[in-house]
């Protein structure tokens, strides 16, 4: 058995990380997943257990690198945000390290108009 593979290192991280973040209605958690194909993106209302708002790039049918997959699953969340009158976050990176495509995201996210 392997004792540190990266999925239960990430996994022990993201616990870390959950212990001191949550989502509200007022302030709900981005919470970003990356595969090593796609990368993921919610807005959850923590305490009502609600996923208020969604974006992923598996819909996206252009042939892109996945920085630019990315970038655009910021903006396209940033703009779902705009719509369900949702403008502060609290962002939760998923065990992840903030670089990359993670990082591309929540740049395309602040631009678009969400504040972490």
């Amino acid at each position: 058995m392997i004792k540190n593979s990266k999925v239960q290192k990430r996994n022990r991280l993201h616990k870390k990380i959950r212990s001191t973040i949550s989502g509200t209605e007022a302030r709900p958690r981005l919470a970003v997943f990356r595969s090593n194909k796609f990368i993921y993106a919610q807005l959850i209302n923590d305490e009502a257990r609600v996923t208020l708002v969604s974006a992923s790039d598996i819909s996206l049918t252009d042939k892109s690198k996945k920085l630019e997959r990315a970038s655009k699953v910021g903006a396209l969340l940033g703009e779902a945000a705009k719509k369900a009158n949702i403008s502060q976050v609290v962002f939760d990176r998923g065990g992840f390290a903030y670089k990359g495509r993670v990082r591309a995201l929540a740049e395309a996210a602040r631009e678009s108009g969400l504040i972490f």
